[in-house]
């Protein structure tokens, strides 16, 4: 629904159903997106150790009761900051 990234963090917000096994969501991800990666900017495989791109960790945080409007302000504000500090 919403994306940010900056230089060592991606920010994304989406809807699951509740009975997702979200972990497999998300490596399924962090694996697709590491190969398209790869393929589109191929430069990358040279700053990589031993083709890992994503690391194995990562942050889930379910926000039941906050406006979306809320989220997508907050993600969007990470990148803006991002590029002031960059």
């Amino acid at each position: 629904m919403e994306w940010q990234h900056g230089k060592d963090y991606v920010h994304a917000m989406f809807k699951a159903h509740p009975k997702t096994e979200i972990s497999k969501f998300l490596n399924a991800y962090k694996s697709a997106s590491s190969r398209l990666l790869k393929k589109e900017y191929t430069e990358i495989r040279t700053k990589l150790w031993e083709e890992t791109f994503w690391s194995q960790s990562f942050c889930l945080i379910a926000v039941g009761g906050v406006p979306l409007s809320v989220l997508s302000e907050y993600i969007e504000s990470q990148g803006e900051k991002s590029a002031e500090n960059t």
